[in-house]
C-alpha cells in the first residue's frame, strides 16, 4: 500500500466534498483542504476562530497578519466572507448550520473511535 502524503490527503478529500457545502476545518492537516477546492465547485470553509469563506494559504509575501485561521496560520479570505466572534462561531458549529467537519486524529482505533486532542503532559 502506498502512503499518502498530507498534501495528498487534504487534495483526496477536498475531492469528496459536495458543492455548495459548509465545512469546518480543525488544526492541523485539516486546514490544508482549502488549498485544493476542485475547479468550479463552490466550498465554504469555516475556522472556529471565527472566519466563514477561508481561502487558499496566501502566497509568500502577501501574508495578513490579522488573517489567521484557527491553528495560528495565514489564510486568506473568499469574496463575501466574513468575520465574527467565536461564540457565534461555536454556536454555528454546535447547532447544526455546517455540513462537514474535517478533523485532525491524532488516534484512530481500529473500531473507528477517534482521539483529536492532546494534553500538555
Amino acid at each position: 500500500m502506498t502512503r499518502l502524503e498530507p498534501a495528498q490527503m487534504a487534495e483526496r478529500l477536498a475531492q469528496d466534498i459536495p458543492d455548495g457545502s459548509y465545512v469546518n476545518l480543525g488544526i492541523g492537516m485539516p486546514v490544508m483542504v482549502a488549498n485544493y477546492v476542485p475547479d468550479g465547485r463552490e466550498v465554504i470553509y469555516h475556522s472556529e476562530n471565527g472566519i466563514l469563506g477561508v481561502g487558499p494559504t496566501p502566497e509568500p509575501g502577501t501574508e495578513d497578519p490579522d488573517l489567521i485561521n484557527a491553528a495560528k496560520q495565514y489564510v486568506t479570505l473568499i469574496k463575501g466572507g466574513c468575520y465574527f466572534d467565536t461564540a457565534d462561531s461555536f454556536a454555528m458549529m454546535r447547532g447544526g448550520h455546517l455540513d462537514i467537519a474535517v478533523l485532525g486524529g491524532f488516534q484512530v482505533s481500529a473500531d473507528g473511535n477517534l482521539a483529536n486532542w492532546a494534553t500538555d503532559n
